[in-house]
């Protein structure tokens, strides 16, 4: 059964290898090339028409990854693998249509904010009703309506508030990645380092499943998770992928993942944190989309309510840019960061099975 994540994770590297190049030539002989605020660090200028839109590559390269190891191992695709993936690829959808009309209708915002909201939500909502259906022969569905942080604890949701609950993980993390890409590789070197996280997650919680209680040492420390090995699947297919995608979109970028790929990543992290039963541990292994998250919400209260800015510009990336910092010297250091927050993370998960064994 392990096949299956060894082979997604070479699948989708190869796909994204061999496949962004193919992109980038499509994109750019289409003229669809990045915007750039003319606000932003002067580094950024040069910048100015690289493809965008780059997301479509590992999206591409995920879904294929997925379905192939399941037709190479002989295994069936699982609900919770589906709407995983059906979360990436409507959120891909938005953000695409959010590129598109940036780009090919030259208009400078986008989808306009009600229409990309509206989209999003449609899309979270689908997911997050669909997620407490299917039930196993345990009675387990894909999500829970319970907390959680490495697994459930007892603060149950109830549906209405779980469907809230869920949507407000999957805009945050969205908006968090989405943030995040703003320097060449930046969104996504730390998304590898997440999803690599959530490979051994899902493996570690097959091998612990309570589905296999009676031959477990400790059946109190295990996992009540549906699909455990599936979501690991999927996230070894999204580090292949986005690893692959990382050495075309690395300093200097030929191609850039846009509002597809960073709302796509936000989504699918976010779905991989509910369906694992990790909601809470999330914000600490995507630490980095927090910190820069929270660094736009402090810069936009601050001059709300003082007239100041803390930084010299938000998000917190450029900021270390107009201090000095060279762009490749911030994204190493900020990939740091987010290595120590998985470091933390997985110490954290860990340290909960071996409290309850």
């Amino acid at each position: 059964m392990m096949k299956q994540i060894l082979f997604s994770g070479v699948i989708g590297l190869f796909l994204t290898l061999m496949g962004t190049p193919l992109l980038i030539k499509l994109l750019a002989r289409k003229g669809y090339g990045q915007y750039i605020r003319d606000d932003g660090p002067r580094e950024h200028a040069s910048k100015r028409g690289t493809p965008t839109m780059g997301g479509i590559a590992f999206i591409f390269a995920t879904v294929a990854a997925y379905f192939l190891s399941k037709v190479i191992t002989g295994y069936t695709p699982t609900y919770s693998g589906l709407l995983v993936l059906g979360l990436m690829v409507g959120m891909g959808l938005v953000g695409f249509l959010d590129d598109y009309i940036k780009i090919v209708k030259r208009r400078s915002l986008g989808l306009r904010a009600k229409a990309k909201m509206a989209g999003q939500l449609i899309v979270g909502i689908s997911f997050a009703v669909l997620a407490l259906q299917f039930q196993d022969a345990r009675g387990n569905t894909p999500a829970s309506t319970k907390l959680s942080f490495i697994t459930d604890f007892g603060w149950k949701l109830g549906p209405i508030l779980f469907v809230i609950w869920a949507l407000f993980m999957i805009l945050a993390m969205s908006n968090g990645v989405n943030l995040t890409d703003g320097l060449d590789g930046l969104a996504t070197g730390a998304s590898v380092l997440v999803f690599g996280a959530y490979t051994f997650i899902g493996v570690w919680q097959f091998q612990e499943s309570c589905a296999n209680a009676t031959t477990l040492t400790n059946p109190n420390a295990c996992y009540e998770v549906r699909d455990p090995l599936d979501l690991a699947v999927i996230a070894s297919a999204l580090m292949g992928a986005c690893l692959g995608f990382l050495w075309w979109n690395t300093s200097p970028a030929k191609i850039f993942m846009g509002d597809t790929g960073s709302l796509a990543l936000g989504g699918v992290l976010t779905g991989l944190a509910i369906l694992s039963r990790t909601e809470l541990l999330v914000a600490i292994m995507g630490g980095l989309f927090v910190l820069i998250t929270m660094s736009v919400v402090i810069q936009v209260g601050s001059f709300k309510l003082t007239g100041k800015r803390v930084f010299r510009m938000a998000p917190l990336q450029h900021h270390f840019e107009l201090k000095g910092w060279s762009e490749v010297l911030v994204v190493v250091r900020f990939w740091i960061i987010q290595g120590i927050c998985v470091i933390v993370g997985l110490g954290l998960f860990y340290a909960g099975w071996a409290a309850e064994k």
